[in-house]
């Protein structure tokens, strides 16, 4: 079973959740998680795992002949994302803006292009007391996470449980890391800002056609209408955590809410057989 860990913004606790959840599980299920939040990975501070294996991620990017060039602009022309510039007798290239889709290099009626690689960042793996554990890294500067998510998640064992925790927002990025989750779990806070980003993060779940159900974070700040839009749009809530200033003592320290606070295991694996539940229902009513 994969579960995405997901936010419509960032700081509700995500990665709190995520990192609580794998631990909660270790005992009974072979769990992985797998850190997608590339721009700013921190379950590793939770975690603390073992790196065994790490790879750099590259993406091709064009490399121009000038022998062979007639600089007739045909690769500027079908480039969409405006990184090959032709002037008289010279081709400009802005690697930063290449998505390295190889049309420029496909369709040079030349043969002057080529393609060769340009690193973006890495992904590594490794384990952490009981739990498998793959982490992406974006390069500073660098502006395309995607690649990195979908090298990544290549790492996932379908084996068992693989946690992804994604990127907040909605925006490509948690596109790439959510899609093809077998449910999607929704951490929020009862706050008006934490209502409008859930809004935005549950209709990008439902284009996705993932079952998805929400975790509220610091309960008892706020409002209700969290849980209004919830009863209303039939979400369920499958976890409330309170504002507490020892949880908040914890996560400022890297504990993970289980390891300070043992007696939360048992709200995460029933939250787990929750998410369980709701994912045989599913499959059930999609096979009949």
């Amino acid at each position: 079973m994969i579960i995405s860990v997901a936010s419509g913004k960032g700081g509700t606790g995500k990665t709190l959740v995520a990192t609580s959840l794998a631990l909660s599980l270790k005992d009974t299920e072979r769990v992985q998680l797998i850190d997608c939040d590339v721009e700013e990975p921190n379950a590793h501070l939770f975690l603390k795992p073992v790196i065994t294996h790490s790879e750099a991620v590259c993406i091709p990017v064009p490399k121009v002949d000038d022998e062979k060039c007639t600089y007739c602009g045909r690769c500027a022309d079908v480039c969409v994302y405006h990184a090959i510039a032709v002037v008289p007798k010279h081709v400009m290239t802005f690697l930063e803006l290449c998505h390295g889709c190889g049309a420029c290099s496909y369709l040079c009626p030349e043969k002057a292009i080529a393609e060769e690689g340009r690193e973006i960042g890495i992904v590594e793996s490794g384990y952490s007391d009981g739990v498998d554990f793959a982490q992406g890294k974006l390069n500073v500067g660098e502006a395309l996470a995607p690649p990195i998510i979908r090298k990544v998640k290549e790492f996932a064992n379908h084996d068992g449980v693989v946690i992804i925790d994604v990127p907040p927002g909605t925006s490509c990025p948690v596109v790439e890391a959510v899609k093809d989750s077998d449910f999607c779990l929704l951490v929020t806070e009862p706050t008006p800002f934490g209502l409008n980003d859930l809004v935005l993060a549950v209709e990008t779940v439902k284009e996705l056609k993932i079952p998805c159900g929400v975790v509220i974070n610091r309960a008892g700040v706020g409002d209700g209408k969290v849980e209004e839009y919830c009863r209303r749009e039939s979400i369920p809530i499958l976890l409330t955590i309170p504002l507490d200033t020892e949880i908040a003592r914890l996560y400022s320290n890297g504990i993970t809410l289980v390891a300070g606070m043992p007696m939360w295991k048992s709200d995460f694996v029933r939250l787990f057989e929750k998410i369980g539940d709701i994912v045989h229902e599913r499959t059930g009513r999609l096979e009949r």
